[in-house]
């Protein structure tokens, strides 16, 4: 839908009388780009008859009437399908996604894009009980902003292997067994250790009692017995402090370790990604000794249980059962 006013319209037709002027000479006249002038004329203009300004504002002001409907307050189905989703966790990508992928029989038939599923959240969207549609989203933000990164501290690594010599396979995700690893802080600067598979984009969680490279070696170490051995083959770090005895790990387990370049962190982007997931969950005002490690736990495999696009809207849990089933 244009912004042109009758004003405009008429302006328009007074100027297409006129053979010799060009659109984009009408456009500057209005003051309108020439998208919408050519746009105003191909939607509006009869087959057989010269553009009509009141012709044009009559089919506008119905296509604006229809449109005040929103497509989710027409079907409460659909609708009530995306707030439970919401209310899971789902982001509306992995909603519509979903739909699309894997229709329910009540949803059999039904499209629904993700900009769709915005603007009714940011339109004012409320749930049954008045709660607005944005606080489920992870950032639970009432409107969009930017992502951030965050830098790390410059740390000499021994046996540091560059993730420029990381070979291509690992690169392009064709093979599982590949891992990213991070560290988040909390309130008091009481950490968590994440784990992130970079194919099946499955997550493990474990609290860990300070930024010391042993405490960041056990929890790896719990990580890589939750698995069989064959889906853990290299770890790719930051050049945080508590990653420099990464060898330990690397000869217990006969695995390769590599590290992003300093102040690089985006360049294991999966698991930066993960980080801001677990945020919604454990913010940086979260005091962990309130939290069990079922709490942990349980907030790992939420993750886990949610479809991705990546993986065609299945979730990691279904790809990495797959795998090991395989």
């Amino acid at each position: 839908m244009s912004n042109l006013t009758f004003y405009d319209r008429t302006r328009i037709e007074w100027y297409l009388n006129f053979k010799c002027v060009s659109l984009r000479k009408i456009a500057q006249l209005i003051d309108r780009d020439v998208g919408v002038v050519s746009r105003e004329i191909k939607r509006h203009k009869p087959q057989f008859m010269s553009y009509n300004a009141e012709l044009a504002q009559r089919a506008a002001e119905r296509k604006l009437a229809h449109n005040t409907v929103k497509k989710l307050d027409k079907d409460k189905n659909l609708l009530a399908y995306v707030i439970s989703q919401l209310k899971e966790g789902w982001s509306p990508e992995q909603i519509a996604g979903r739909i699309k992928e894997y229709p329910l029989i009540k949803l059999e038939k039904k499209k629904l894009c993700q900009e769709t599923i915005y603007q009714y959240i940011y339109n004012n969207g409320v749930d049954d009980a008045g709660i607005p549609l944005y606080r489920y989203l992870r950032k639970k933000k009432p409107f969009r902003h930017k992502r951030c990164s965050r830098k790390t501290r410059k740390v000499l690594i021994p046996d540091r292997i560059s993730i420029h010599a990381r070979p291509e396979e690992i690169n392009i995700k064709s093979i599982y067994g590949h891992w990213e690893s991070d560290t988040m802080s909390c309130k008091y600067r009481k950490p968590v250790s994440v784990q992130y598979e970079r194919k099946s984009m499955l997550l493990r969680i474990n609290k860990i009692a300070n930024f010391k490279p042993e405490s960041t070696n056990e929890a790896i170490t719990k990580t890589i017995d939750s698995l069989p051995n064959y889906l853990v083959k290299s770890i790719t770090y930051d050049n945080g402090l508590e990653n420099c005895k990464h060898s330990e790990l690397k000869e217990d387990f006969n695995l390769d370790t590599y590290f992003c370049d300093p102040y690089a962190s985006w360049q294991k982007g999966g698991v930066e990604n993960m980080n801001g997931l677990i945020r919604e969950y454990l913010t940086r005002k979260t005091n962990l000794d309130n939290i069990s490690n079922e709490q942990i736990y349980q907030i790992q495999e939420r993750l886990n249980n949610r479809p991705r696009k990546s993986l065609n809207y299945l979730t990691p849990n279904e790809i990495m059962k797959m795998q090991v089933l395989h």
